[in-house]
């Protein structure tokens, strides 16, 4: 068991949400659903774990006291254009595509969607390449790595 797990607190969404997310990751499964009893809507979900990425996940139906803000989002780093775009879409339809590779999903789950090779480019020790890197990044939405490249290899 990890010691820390991302608790989320959806209205009454967690169920799907859950299968939504476990359909996306290709590494992924669906936990436990625990029901409410005589506490809550009896028979209606309470809450569910699972898992995306090696990542446990809790989450309730706690009605609609909480929502989700961008100041809490999930990295999820991508080694593929490919890999990018697949996620991207998925976790976006239904959402709001942002820029520099941020979305949130059709729960108001923010994600960021990004390609290790933004991270390699941006930790260059040549400034003028790094800076290329970001002021093309702050161009996109969804993040293309050979456009990266192409500022990348400027100059």
């Amino acid at each position: 068991m990890q010691k820390i797990t991302p608790f989320l607190w959806f209205d009454h969404q967690a169920e799907e949400a859950m299968h939504f997310y476990t359909s996306i990751f290709k590494n992924s499964r669906a936990g436990t659903v625990q029901r409410y009893g005589e506490a809550g809507p009896k028979g209606s979900v309470m809450s569910v774990t699972f898992e995306l990425e090696g990542q446990q996940f809790f989450a309730l139906n706690g009605g609609p006291h909480f929502s989700f803000t961008p100041a809490i989002s999930f990295f999820v780093n991508c080694e593929t254009q490919q890999e990018v775009d697949e996620l991207w879409e998925k976790l976006s339809d239904s959402g709001e595509k942002n820029s520099c590779g941020w979305l949130r999903d059709k729960y108001g789950v923010s994600w960021q969607i990004i390609p290790t090779a933004l991270g390699k480019m941006l930790q260059d020790k040549d400034p003028e390449k790094s800076t290329r890197v970001m002021k093309a990044m702050l161009q996109m939405k969804k993040i293309d790595i050979n456009a990266l490249k192409q500022a990348y290899a400027q100059g």
